[in-house]
């Protein structure tokens, strides 16, 4: 199926984005406190009531096809809808677009084989259960570098027993099944492992200092699991391939959801400085405050603008290896700036939790680690530059 990049033309996305803002500002912001911003169980019944909502707005799963109960979005529409939707925390899990689960469905839609889809899908589809992506482990195995992955796959007979140790699993904690990447005999592969599996243990939730992230960032042992051959996604030994395939639009997404984060924050600082006076003046109207705003409002362009591009490639078919590298590095530092920024607007008023904007910090730091630490984009943008040079 081909993406509708547009719904309807410009008019019904703006309509679209305008509905998406609403939502979030009337419903999802409200249902915002910290007191759930780390407790999974807590942010599951949540949201669980913020998506029944959704549905009843016509807003539910931008990203999935019609067919599957989704808006059809494309990336380009989608990057507008997601940065409307990313202006709360509760905002994409509400609309079912929220990572891991946003990039896990459409692993599953584009790799999965009908039964598969059915058994997984479709409950990932109708909030009706949750997933994580499990690639990252302990030192000296995979970070950044998914080379060094030393959880392993054994072929025995028809069966597949894995063994292997992850962390900072994000949304672990109470997921019905992982997407598991380990190493086998004719190399990576990914496979579906339902939580249930025995000898699969979630060890702990992982304290972070991001919050609201659904299903919390698990340690995974997975100690003798047994799965069939139903549960290889895909083809033995392209797990690579395919996490590339699934990491590519992921940190695209990150991208339109923290462009909204940042903006918020931006927003919260700026009716702060319009309001607050010292030394006989408003803030608003001191030198250094003025750039800080211009230079956020600056930032935060030149993220949009790249990450719209990039979604017009992938909504066009062509590689988004590089652009999407780069995209990640800029908006990743970009947003973080901008936060920054907004903190230091506020004072110590920007460090509490009597607004968002100290979350919404917290947030963006991990962003220029998360889906590959900026270095390692970096580097392997100037090799491949410099290998055509």
């Amino acid at each position: 199926m081909q993406p509708n990049p547009h719904p309807s033309g410009h008019a019904a996305l703006q309509d679209l984005c305008a509905r998406v803002r609403q939502f979030v500002d009337d419903i999802a912001i409200p249902a915002e406190s910290p007191a759930i911003a780390r407790d999974v169980a807590a942010l599951d019944r949540c949201v669980a009531s913020l998506r029944d909502q959704a549905r009843q707005a016509g807003l539910y799963a931008p990203q999935l096809p019609v067919e599957w109960g989704g808006l059809g979005l494309g990336w380009h529409a989608l990057a507008h809808v997601l940065e409307e939707a990313g202006r709360g925390f509760l905002g994409p899990a509400a609309l079912n677009c929220a990572a891991p689960d946003q990039p896990n469905m459409l692993t599953l839609l584009r790799l999965g084989t009908p039964a598969q889809q059915e058994r997984y899908l479709r409950p990932l589809v109708r909030a009706q259960q949750r997933a994580c992506f499990a690639m990252t482990e302990p030192a000296p195995g995979a970070g950044s570098d998914p080379s060094m992955l030393r959880t392993r796959a054994e072929r025995r007979g028809q069966r597949w027993v894995l063994n292997g140790h992850k962390q900072f699993i994000s949304g672990g904690v109470g997921a019905d099944f992982a997407l598991v990447l380990a190493q086998t005999d004719v190399g990576v592969t990914l496979f579906v492992v339902p939580a249930d599996t025995p000898g699969y243990r979630v060890v702990r939730d992982i304290g972070m200092v991001t919050g609201y992230q659904i299903g919390g960032h698990a340690e995974i042992e997975l100690d003798g699991c047994d799965v069939g051959d139903d549960a290889v996604l895909g083809e033995p030994g392209r797990g690579l391939e395919y996490a590339q395939l699934r990491l590519e639009p992921a940190r695209l997404s990150h991208c339109m959801r923290y462009i909204g984060r940042s903006r918020r924050a931006l927003e919260t600082a700026q009716a702060y400085v319009t309001q607050r006076e010292s030394f006989g003046a408003r803030l608003a109207d001191l030198q250094q405050i003025q750039a800080m705003v211009a230079d956020s409002h600056i930032d935060l362009h030149a993220s949009r603008l790249m990450t719209l591009d990039c979604a017009q490639r992938m909504d066009q078919g062509l590689s988004v290896k590089q652009h999407s590298a780069m995209t990640k590095v800029f908006v990743s530092e970009a947003v973080n700036r901008v936060a920054d920024r907004a903190v230091q607007m506020m004072g110590a008023t920007g460090l509490s939790d009597d607004t968002p904007v100290a979350m919404v910090w917290q947030e963006m730091r991990p962003f220029r680690i998360y889906d590959g630490a900026n270095e390692l984009h970096r580097a392997t943008l100037a090799r491949r530059l410099l290998a055509r040079a």
